[in-house]
């Protein structure tokens, strides 16, 4: 799940874990704290089985007629639009109906990417054995493909959340985040940076694997990026085709105002995507860790770490849902390859055990969480201090 590695008990348990956010907690703390949130896991690895299942499938099921049924309302105001009686009742009855499948396959597209593929290429679900739902074969509905979103965010980012230097979801390369990266010009028009990568998430998602920026400068060969390049370019292509042509020429003359639709639910899926993963990485109070930190670390301080670097977003039911269930971004930091239905029910446990050991649990309302972040990306556009890392 990790590189953390347990290390043997030693007569150091006595002393400090480490300056910052940590400096409390003696060492044979930290490994109880890792050995209740281990405990955890094994229960609900345990325990998972018929419910977690009917979840998952009817999930699935529910999400393909969404989609489905959308795009059949977008072909249906298309088909019907003609032979409407009155001309303004027409266009009016064709615009909402077109609107309504065009809301109806952005919620389509949220629920796939975020509640199913996220999690299905995390292998939340290949306990079950279904050939289908599987993190190896499952190709979602997005421009990047599943093979590289799986390296550039289970391994990159999972294994060194928040750790400079390391973990290039820190500001996705575009965007300063905190005073521990270095002022350059380039983010001077980061308020800009952030609106066009809200609108346009999934191509730089696609970009992300590649390291664009690295191949340019050098650090990277263009025959390591080449392979790369080249899957890519087959998943847009394929995305491309599904969405910009073959359903918009289904419409026949009404083309464009399907492949509008259509990229009109693609820019709010974007939208929605953007908002929940930033509010889960870059609010106010989360920790950022230097290279050094994490030399040696233990599977407790691995599972602090990943605390500290994620925030949850409170809501209801249906809210943990279209987020993916990454309105728990901090139990899915601890715990990325469990179902992402048990998020809810481990949460309140997981938080008893973060104030018993004086660890922040960051959690707070959407409109604090994006709040923060909005000031952050404001503040960070203008120079200022790197202070000493922790």
């Amino acid at each position: 799940m990790s590189a953390a590695v347990v290390l043997p008990r030693s007569a150091a348990e006595d002393m400090v874990a480490e300056s910052g956010p940590l400096s409390h907690l003696r060492v044979d703390e930290l490994r109880r704290y890792g050995e209740e949130l281990d405990a955890i896991r094994e229960e609900i690895l345990a325990d998972r089985g018929t419910r977690d299942r009917r979840y998952i499938l009817r999930l699935i099921g529910t999400q393909r007629a969404l989609a489905l049924g959308s795009r059949l309302a977008m072909l249906a105001a298309c088909a019907f639009h003609p032979w409407l009686a009155l001309p303004w009742a027409s266009m009016s009855a064709f615009l909402v109906v077109l609107g309504l499948g065009t809301l109806g396959l952005a919620l389509a597209k949220i629920l796939e990417n975020m509640e199913i593929g996220h999690n299905i290429l995390h292998a939340q679900w290949d306990w079950m054995g279904d050939p289908e739902v599987r993190s190896d074969r499952w190709e979602w509905d997005h421009v990047c493909p599943a093979s590289q979103w799986r390296h550039s965010h289970n391994v990159v980012h999972h294994m060194w959340t928040n750790v400079m230097g390391r973990d290039r979801d820190v500001g996705y390369g575009m965007l300063r985040v905190t005073e521990r990266q270095r002022w350059s010009p380039f983010y001077a028009i980061q308020p800009l940076s952030f609106l066009v990568m809200m609108a346009l998430f999934e191509w730089f998602i696609a970009l992300h694997d590649i390291e664009v920026a690295h191949v340019w400068s050098g650090k990277r060969s263009w025959d390591e990026a080449r392979p790369l390049v080249r899957d890519g370019l087959r998943k847009v292509g394929r995305q491309v085709l599904k969405d910009y042509v073959l359903w918009p020429v289904l419409a026949g003359p009404f083309f464009l105002w399907v492949l509008g639709a259509n990229f009109v639910a693609n820019v709010l899926r974007n939208v929605w995507t953007f908002i929940i993963i930033f509010c889960g990485h870059f609010p106010a109070g989360v920790h950022h860790f230097a290279k050094g930190s994490v030399e040696g670390e233990t599977r407790g301080h691995w599972y602090a770490r990943q605390m500290l670097g994620s925030c949850n977003i409170d809501g209801g039911r249906l809210f943990h849902v279209m987020s993916g269930n990454l309105s728990h971004q901090i139990e899915h930091h601890l715990f990325p390859d469990l179902p992402s239905n048990r998020y809810p029910e481990i949460a309140p446990r997981v938080r008893t055990i973060a104030a018993r050991y004086g660890i922040d649990y960051n959690t707070g309302s959407l409109r604090r969480q994006f709040g923060t972040t909005v000031a952050k990306v404001l503040r960070f556009t203008l120079p200022g201090p790197v202070p000493a890392a922790h």
